[in-house]
């Protein structure tokens, strides 16, 4: 399947267009513009107001301003180095209009005596006097016209002019077709869309700051193009995964009923929802690809192990993996009980095993004999065979790409997949980057977690922390210490860590911990067994341990410089403690005084413990890129749409995409072939691989 004909003029190269030399091309690789196609899609990010304005005595400087003058003397410069000086007059003042290293007679040609010119640039008052410095625009009063009102102003790279991007968006525009609609007819009428062509020729002519808007038509509609064209190459991915033969697996119930029975509480009404949603996928022909998303303590680790039962139940087996070693170890602790009360045979496997011992393990997984297999990455080996393959679930999917996920629905004869992730993320982000899996969400605590109280307390009562941590160790109660990270360097981590080490080893005796980045992992393993076995009360840590851990006697948390952590961090760290019976405190420990981000950032922590509510707050203030980190999320880059301000599109999008698809699948009806060439125009080069391989 190639390129559409009619998109070749806007795939054509860049020194095709007028004013565009390869020198200026070469400088705008940088702001993702390499074809004439991307000067469309580069939007202005603000606006210079360029109204007439009478005299200069009507604003108020340092402002932009467009006014017509009468041009009097030139004073070139006495010596080298000193500016070339122009006296002009609006109709009230007199003012001047100055140049650094330019040609006198370059200016005299521009700016002739006597004459009259349009100059529109940013006026400043210097000793009495108004001043404007090198004037942006400089024309004859007949071409007053050429002069926008408003002008767009374009993001900029070096090498490249605000009016050398103007002149590339203005000649990519002349040869842009009109292409056929591609967005559905009572979607695009409800939301008053214009055409893409005359969307793209507003964005680029906003006639004032309203336009810039995301919420502004033009803009909107071209959002919306490029979520829809994400959410269909998603759709696509999904539906070749789910035509990939899925096998139906279906529980009897027997061995789910024995767990229940076992458990000392009742499910809560969402992890009773997610089960019920699991099994249907489980059982329907189709693969499986759902997202389990789950607070910290939510109870996800019952869910999955009750979907593993399902593939037991069906005959099969299931794997579950963590991403590290010490992870594994806690899924193979908490899920031995459960094992155990439904009577199946449950095993690990890491990179720990060797020899017979491994050998011995592989041979009953090949026949069957272990129902149930927990590990790391190690469990994607090449001689680790299954029986029967039914159900993989993985913990912490942002470690994971959509390329694993399917590796491992290779690895089973069809085997279904069951993303877990403790991460709560906002809804358009999560479309964003699962939009291809089917999501569930557990949004209750189980009955009996405790509420954790949550205070904040500036770092000069630091001493009233440790007599506290004191008492609460002398009860024979367990507490983290979670130090900051200092500049991004691990060396200064280590001596901050240390350091408070040092002092809260001196003030409580040897019952504290240490656990940090920089250690070989045998030493750390071990330092986190002597703190699970209650050997050491008191753990210092950088943030290694944010992901996972699991010690129901911890029931303190102390953060030091809590205000440069990030909401998710803090959120993640807190849910550290409260898995036990006692009552659990969380100090969030600020070094005062609190800037107003800080201080709204630990306020959201101490008020609320719904890890979704804080995932939005963090999205609107932090922005999707740095929320998930874009560079290891994995997150596509959008360049018209704004994932935190226009989250409702990405939803309609997703709905939208699923339906064309379910309705025409090969993209061939009229809608189809204008969206094939959506597609071609947003480089989504995957979902055209995905629809010829289809």
């Amino acid at each position: 399947m190639s390129r559409p004909e009619i998109l070749f003029p806007l795939f054509a190269a860049l020194d095709t267009l007028e004013g565009i030399g390869p020198k200026t091309a070469k400088a705008l690789i940088p702001l993702g513009v390499e074809r004439p196609k991307d000067f469309l899609f580069l939007l202005p990010h603000s606006g210079v107001d360029r109204t007439r304005r009478a005299s200069i005595r009507d604003v108020v400087a340092p402002t932009t301003v467009t006014v017509e003058v009468e041009v009097g003397r030139h004073f070139p410069p006495a010596q080298k180095g000193r500016p070339y000086r122009v006296t002009v007059r609006d109709a009230a003042v007199e003012f001047q209009i100055v140049f650094f290293h330019a040609r006198g007679d370059y200016l005299r040609e521009v700016l002739p005596l006597g004459q009259r010119r349009i100059v529109s640039g940013k006026i400043e008052i210097f000793d009495g006097v108004g001043q404007m410095v090198h004037p942006d625009h400089i024309v004859r009063p007949e071409e007053a016209g050429s002069l926008p009102a408003f002008e767009p102003v374009y993001p900029l790279t070096a090498g490249a002019t605000q009016k050398q991007i103007a002149k590339g968006v203005g000649s990519a525009l002349a040869r842009t077709p009109d292409l056929a609609e591609w967005i559905d007819g009572p979607l695009k009428a409800r939301e008053a869309w214009p055409d893409w062509r005359d969307a793209l020729v507003a964005v680029h002519a906003p006639g004032g700051p309203g336009d810039l808007a995301p919420e502004a038509p033009a803009r909107a509609r071209l959002a919306y193009d490029e979520l829809f064209a994400h959410q269909l190459t998603l759709s696509l991915a999904r539906a070749a995964l789910r035509k990939g033969k899925g096998r139906s697996s279906v529980g009897t119930g027997r061995l789910q009923r024995k767990v229940l029975e076992s458990l000392p509480y009742e499910p809560t009404g969402a992890q009773r929802r997610a089960i019920s949603e699991i099994a249907g996928d489980l059982e329907s022909p189709l693969r499986m690809n759902r997202l389990l998303q789950g607070d910290v303590g939510s109870g996800k680790t019952l869910v999955a192990f009750m979907a593993l039962l399902i593939a037991v139940e069906a005959g099969g087996q299931g794997v579950m993996m963590a991403p590290t070693e010490i992870l594994a170890r806690q899924h193979h602790e908490g899920l031995a009980p459960l094992a155990a009360s439904a009577g199946v045979r449950l095993a690990m496997l890491s990179g720990r095993d060797k020899g017979g011992e491994r050998a011995a393990k592989l041979a009953d997984l090949a026949s069957g004999a272990i129902d149930i297999l927990v590990g790391t990455h190690a469990v994607f080996q090449k001689d680790v065979q299954f029986h029967d393959l039914r159900l993989a679930v993985v913990d912490e999917q942002h470690r994971f790409g959509v390329a694993q996920r399917m590796e491992l629905g290779a690895k089973g004869q069809a085997s279904d997949v069951l993303v877990m992730t403790a991460t709560p993320i906002p809804r358009s982000l999560a479309l964003a980057s699962y939009g291809d899996m089917d999501i569930s969400v557990l949004d209750e605590k189980p009955a009996g977690r405790k509420p954790i109280r949550t205070a904040l307390i500036s770092d000069t009562r630091i001493d009233e922390v440790v007599g506290h941590l004191s008492r609460a160790v002398s009860e024979g109660r367990q507490a983290y210490w979670v130090c900051p990270l200092v500049e991004e360097s691990e060396v200064l981590d280590y001596a901050s860590a240390e350091a408070r080490f040092a002092a809260l080893r001196a003030a409580l005796g040897d019952v504290v911990g240490l656990v940090h980045g920089q250690m070989p992992p045998s030493e750390k393993d071990a330092a986190m067994a002597r703190f699970v076995s209650g050997e050491t009360k008191v753990l210092v840590a950088t943030t290694v341990i944010e992901v996972g851990v699991n010690v129901p006697n911890a029931s303190i948390m102390v953060i030091e410089r809590a205000e440069i952590f990030g909401l998710a961090q803090l959120h993640q760290l807190r849910g550290r403690v409260g898995r036990g019976t006692a009552d659990s405190t969380c100090l969030l420990m600020y070094q005062a005084p609190l800037g107003a981000s800080g201080e709204r950032r630990l306020k959201v922590i101490r008020d609320t413990e719904d890890g979704f509510r804080i995932s939005e707050e963090d999205l609107a203030m932090r922005g999707a890129g740095d929320l998930i980190g874009t560079a290891q999320s994995g997150l596509p880059r959008f360049r018209m749409a704004d994932l935190e301000r226009q989250a409702g599109l990405m939803a309609i999008a997703q709905t939208d995409a699923r339906r064309l698809l379910a309705d025409d699948p090969a993209l061939t009806s009229p809608r189809g072939r204008a969206v094939r060439v959506l597609l071609w125009l947003l480089d989504q080069d995957r979902a055209i691989r995905l629809l010829t391989v289809g």
